[in-house]
């Protein structure tokens, strides 16, 4: 079997290869549109595209077995999705939002694979995880804006990074947040005999 992962985020890469020992990447590169404004539905239809984009680029034949693994993660407060940081003033604006509050983390996960009586199937799945934060100064918002971690993460910020010291708890998938809920992962692909 072979295993693409249709994403550069070295995050999911490193996240990637806790479920699988080997496996290639080739970053989805077309527009990202969506018709929801729901984020559950957000990430899934991102990570369809995703998913789709690579899958029907490399398709050649049917005895070809692979899995395509598309994946996209939104931050969501009081039901508004915050994306990646315009910029740095951005940034603290998105932090300010959820300090000291409570903010949801959804990834959605596709997988394009030919099954194996030859036929084209996909799987759509998302996971949603919890997360506290503690209420932050303006000093510390603006001190860890200027450290650049939150410059290319969702909702401005990096759980696995400086900004660790400012969470107070998670409920759900702590890899979900960082990009890829590798446990559900492991699961469904395991459910559709793709492992």
């Amino acid at each position: 079997m072979r295993y693409i992962l249709a994403s550069g985020s070295p995050r999911r890469r490193e996240l990637l290869s806790k479920v699988l020992s080997e496996y290639e990447v080739i970053p989805a590169v077309s527009e990202e549109k969506t018709t929801s404004t729901e984020p559950s539905k957000v990430v899934e239809e991102l990570s369809f595209q995703k998913a789709s984009e690579i899958f029907h680029k490399i398709f050649i034949n049917e005895r070809d077995r692979y899995v395509v693994i598309g994946a996209d993660t939104v931050v969501s407060y009081k039901g508004k999705i915050l994306g990646k940081p315009k910029d740095r003033e951005d940034a603290a604006g998105m932090i300010k939002q959820f300090s000291g509050d409570t903010h949801a983390v959804y990834t959605g996960v596709t997988l394009f694979y030919v099954d194996e009586n030859g036929r084209q199937c996909h799987h759509t799945f998302h996971e949603e995880t919890l997360v506290d934060v503690a209420a932050m100064t303006d000093k510390e918002i603006e001190d860890y804006v200027a450290t650049g971690e939150p410059d290319d993460k969702a909702g401005a910020y990096g759980i696995q990074g400086q900004f660790a010291i400012y969470i107070e708890g998670i409920k759900g998938d702590y890899y979900n947040v960082v990009g890829l809920p590798i446990a559900r992962l492991y699961r469904e692909m395991k459910s559709k005999k793709l492992l």
